[in-house]
């Protein structure tokens, strides 16, 4: 009787591993889509991280061309006006952008 409870205690002990090993599996293979997300993910904020920059050099290349647009209207208004004598004003000799 007593090597029948070993046995039984032993067959329970076996049950008990086999189980563990099933989760652990099972997280292993859990860990391993977790990382694959996560390279995932890296990816994806390394390409909105490029696209951020491109959008902001768009941006700054049209703010830069709104200004020159408004320089050059200024300089044609400013060229365009007369003091008295009939000399025309000049600002900043051509009046477009250094």
């Amino acid at each position: 009787s007593s090597s029948r409870q070993a046995l039984e205690q032993a067959r329970v002990a076996i049950e008990e591993l086999d189980e563990i090993k099933a989760v652990v599996k099972g997280l292993e293979e859990e860990n391993t889509e977790l990382r694959r997300q996560a390279r995932h993910m890296e990816k994806e904020q390394h390409s909105l991280c490029l696209r951020a920059e491109g959008l902001q050099e768009e941006r700054l290349l049209a703010e830069g061309q709104g200004l020159r647009e408004q320089i050059q209207a200024q300089a044609a208004r400013m060229s365009s006006l007369e003091v008295s004598g009939g000399t025309v004003v000049m600002v900043g000799g051509a009046g477009g952008c250094v």
